[in-house]
């Protein structure tokens, strides 16, 4: 991965196409930022939710917030938790449930939006298994046990009466890289994958020479159309956005300008899918452009401030709630909490 700092002046001089996207952010010192910060921080996971802060980070999206701009990644939530409360990055990609839980716990923590509504995928050897339950009896690779997905995968389980511990055979790694290559090479047939994880495993098993050896795999129970269908819901699920931490949470005006840019840094690289996946394969180990283009692809990606996702994410957070409090530190969080800033 690459963390070293990006200089606006410098990254917008290789790409002076994109000079449209970081003028309007230009203005914020007029807005009420009265300074730009020295440096803003972003940190997200190997997930579709950090192309957007790659993509800001390499063209300076954010130039009169900070004057200069730095992406590195976290490996697991554990990292994220540790990165979120030791102030080693100003905003990150979190999962929604993280949030609440930093939140309820009193960790500083204002979420900004939810921008990843449907990235999770059953990536399987059987192409006949399309649902959930088909997959009963069958041993699952699942990443990050008591976070996404794993939370996602119980809650579905449940609602159809299956227990995720005793009908399935769940096979927990730290990482989706870690499950992906269990997949590719044969020791295990099936796993809970996000994006853009999903398309890189499918891309390497048709590549040479790894697809002399890998197994064919097809995208198998998807987990935003079950959602849909078993809470009789729109399919997607608020899994994900991002969060400003620490002092930069006092800054109105520089969360309202970091939150435009982040929309406007999704919308391009949904309009320049393979452009933003040579930018995030630069940053983070073992991704490849054209993965990241399939998973742009297929990903529900939007944007939408917390104020706007309030009605789904109180849903999703009662659900948890129910089933094991502690996902959320115990307890709903507050009407303050979808008011950042």
């Amino acid at each position: 991965m690459h963390d070293e700092f990006l200089s606006p002046q410098s990254t917008l001089s290789r790409r002076q196409a994109l000079a449209w996207l970081a003028a309007p952010l230009a203005a914020a010192p007029a807005l009420g930022v009265a300074a730009p910060l020295p440096q803003i921080t972003l940190a997200g996971p190997p997930a579709i939710v950090s192309a957007p802060l790659i993509h800001m980070a390499e063209t300076g999206a954010l130039q009169g917030i900070a004057q200069r701009t730095v992406f590195t990644a976290w490996r697991d939530p554990d990292q994220l938790r540790m990165m979120a409360m030791g102030g080693k990055a100003d905003v990150l990609a979190m999962p929604s449930n993280v949030a609440a839980n930093l939140y309820n716990r009193g960790g500083g923590v204002a979420l900004l939006n939810i921008s990843t509504w449907g990235s999770q995928w059953i990536v399987t050897r059987d192409a006949a298994r399309k649902t959930l339950a088909a997959f009963k009896g069958e041993e699952i690779a699942v990443p990050f046990r008591g976070d996404m997905p794993d939370i996602v995968l119980q809650l579905l389980a449940a609602k159809q009466g299956l227990d995720p511990l005793r009908d399935f055979r769940i096979r927990y790694v730290p990482t989706p890289m870690e499950a992906m290559q269990l997949l590719i090479t044969r020791r295990v047939s099936h796993a809970l994958l996000s994006e853009p994880a999903v398309s890189l495993a499918l891309r390497k098993t048709r590549s040479f020479p790894v697809g002399l050896i890998a197994p064919e795999l097809h995208r198998g129970a998807d987990m935003q159309q079950e959602w849909g269908r078993l809470y009789q819901r729109p399919a997607r699920l608020p899994q994900a956005g991002i969060a400003a931490v620490g002092a930069l949470r006092a800054q109105p005006e520089a969360l309202a300008g970091i939150t435009r840019a982040y929309a406007q840094s999704l919308a391009w690289c949904r309009d320049n899918a393979m452009e933003c996946g040579r930018m995030m394969a630069r940053h983070i180990d073992l991704l490849t452009p054209e993965a990241v283009a399939d998973a742009i692809a297929v990903s529900q990606m939007d944007a939408v401030p917390l104020p706007q996702a309030r009605e789904e994410l109180a849903f999703f957070f009662g659900q948890l709630m129910a089933r094991n409090p502690g996902l959320l530190g115990g307890k709903l969080p507050p009407a303050a909490f979808y008011t950042p800033g």
